[in-house]
């Protein structure tokens, strides 16, 4: 059927390599969905949620830490700081890493890298957003 390649990659595995008919990412400036035959482009991803549809219409969502997202000629290529399919979302260890995050924020030392605290703090709530509201 001609349907769209994606490959999703992380510096520690290959999270996804197949034909989908459509994704949905969390882009810099706002979500965009891919299509087939869409227009060449690279964009960077935030913290936030991908959305696989696969050719027999199952939906595939994942958390994404962010990353970049390059599309040509029916190619999808993801690279993902990390992803995590929602069905394989542990919700304690997201939970426990919230905490951590919210209590190095609340500690207010000078040697906590608060930006590095903050991040850790988006990329947990976005895990435990996308598990509960995807389950």
């Amino acid at each position: 059927m001609g349907e769209l390649k994606l490959e999703i990659i992380t510096p520690s595995k290959t999270a996804f390599s197949g034909d989908i008919k459509s994704i949905t990412v969390p882009g810099t400036i706002g979500r965009f969905q891919v299509l087939k035959n869409h227009a060449p482009i690279i964009s960077t991803l935030e913290v936030g949620m991908i959305k696989v549809e696969l050719p027999d219409a199952k939906i595939n969502y994942y958390a994404t830490a962010g990353g970049t997202i390059e599309v040509k000629d029916n190619q999808v290529l993801v690279l993902a700081d990390s992803i995590e399919l929602v069905s394989e979302i542990d919700d304690e260890r997201a939970l426990n890493a919230k905490l951590r995050a919210e209590e190095r924020l609340a500690e207010k030392r000078s040697e906590i890298n608060i930006s590095r605290a903050e991040a850790a703090l988006a990329r947990a709530i976005n895990r435990l957003n996308v598990k509960e509201k995807y389950r």
